[in-house]
């Protein structure tokens, strides 16, 4: 059994990111909030507590949740995703940050608009170097439902990275949150998960759905590599 690492949200206090902090809560993690401003990401902390059996979530300034995290999960909008990491950079060495970011431009968030670097996650990894081992994740993941434990989020989650390893470990993160992550190759290949979710977008106002997911087809759980589980990691949360 391994002990379960400490999870900081970045930019935590949004739908994605409180709702995310929510179910790693629910699911036995201390998840510390974060944000630009403290006393916010305490108010939301506190609002999550409030829904919770068991008081797991705290709340501080980015700098200092960066600092205290084993893993980090950044979940601001495109426009501020180098300006909320990079002074982070010494707090993050040596630890994995998920990146949820997606390129979206308003007003038009239903097209798809990728930076000319291709991907967002990939231009942040070649910004952080190679001692923060940056993960794509959760970018195709609705906010709708992360704060109902008892609704089922109807959605895969495509996990890219360079590092395999810490690859494995946000899929096991995933599965403890009850969820599939499925291996969708080196960073690069994250500008198809972002591209995504212009397109649920767009099929979210066509067919009025509050949260349209995708699912990835022809992969059981113990199928994609011999003795192994490719929905969860090896590792025991």
């Amino acid at each position: 059994m391994h002990k379960k690492p400490t999870i900081a949200i970045l930019g935590g206090t949004g739908n994605e990111g409180s709702g995310l902090a929510f179910r790693f809560a629910h699911a036995g993690f201390r998840v510390i909030v974060g944000s630009r401003d403290a006393v916010k990401a305490k108010t939301t902390a506190d609002e999550l507590n409030g829904a919770l059996t068991d008081a797991k979530v705290e709340g501080a300034d980015n700098g200092a949740a960066a600092a205290a995290c084993d893993i980090a999960i950044l979940t601001v909008p495109f426009a501020a995703q180098g300006a909320t990491v990079m002074p982070l950079k010494d707090a993050l060495t040596g630890k994995i940050l998920v990146d949820a970011t997606v390129p979206l431009v308003p007003p038009k968030v239903s097209r798809v608009q990728l930076p000319a670097s291709g991907s967002a996650v990939a231009a942040l990894q070649q910004l952080l170097g190679e001692a923060i081992r940056v993960v794509s994740a959760f970018q195709n993941v609705s906010a709708h439902h992360l704060k109902d434990v008892s609704h089922e989020v109807d959605c895969d989650v495509i996990v890219c990275g360079d590092d395999q390893d810490a690859c494995e470990t946000v899929i096991g993160l995933i599965a403890a949150i009850g969820m599939r992550g499925l291996y969708g190759g080196a960073i690069c290949n994250s500008a198809a998960a972002e591209a995504l979710t212009s397109v649920l977008i767009a099929i979210n106002r066509r067919y009025k759905s509050p949260g349209a997911g995708i699912r990835i087809t022809g992969v059981p759980c113990r199928a994609s590599r011999p003795h192994e589980d490719a929905c969860a990691d090896r590792r025991s949360y």
